[in-house]
C-alpha cells in the first residue's frame, strides 16, 4: 500500500500518512456527535509517526471524555473540516477522519464503541462488534 494522503474541504490542509492502518472504528460518544453532526465519527487509526502535515495549519480543541482521558480533535482553522484526533490514553496512535482521506473507501469499520450514546434513531451494522462504552 502506498502513501495515503488527505485534507480539508477548502484545501488549505493536506496530510500524508505511511500505512498501514491500526483499525478502523465508529464512536458514538457524545463528544463525536457533536463533531459529525449527529451520527458517529468514523476515524480510521495510524502510529502517530506515521503522520505528516504538508500544508496548514491545524486548529485543536480538547475535552475531557467519558473515560476522564483527555481527547482532541484536529480541524481545518479556515473550513472547519475535521482532521484528526489525540487521545491522553493513547499518545501513540492519530485517529484520522475518514471524511478526510482522498479515499475514503480506505475506511472499513470494525466496531461500534460507546453504543451507550448512541441516539436511538441510530442504525448499527449487526456484523459489527458493539462495545457500549469503551472496550479498552
Amino acid at each position: 500500500m502506498s502513501t495515503i494522503t488527505g485534507g480539508c474541504m477548502c484545501g488549505s490542509v493536506r496530510y500524508e500518512i505511511d500505512p498501514p492502518p491500526l483499525g478502523g472504528g465508529l464512536c458514538h460518544c457524545r463528544d463525536c456527535q457533536y463533531r459529525s453532526g449527529g451520527g458517529p465519527a468514523t476515524a480510521i487509526a495510524f502510529p502517530r509517526a506515521a503522520f505528516r502535515l504538508t500544508r496548514g495549519v491545524l486548529r485543536e480543541y480538547w475535552t475531557t471524555a467519558a473515560s476522564g482521558g483527555q481527547v482532541g480533535r484536529t480541524f481545518c482553522e479556515v473550513c472547519g473540516t475535521g482532521i484528526s484526533a489525540a487521545n491522553s490514553q493513547h499518545p501513540e496512535m492519530i485517529p484520522i477522519c475518514a471524511g478526510s482521506l482522498d479515499d475514503p473507501t480506505l475506511f472499513r469499520p470494525q466496531a461500534h464503541v460507546w453504543t451507550g450514546s448512541a441516539p436511538a434513531w441510530h442504525l448499527f451494522d449487526a456484523d459489527l462488534p458493539s462495545f457500549p462504552a469503551s472496550p479498552g
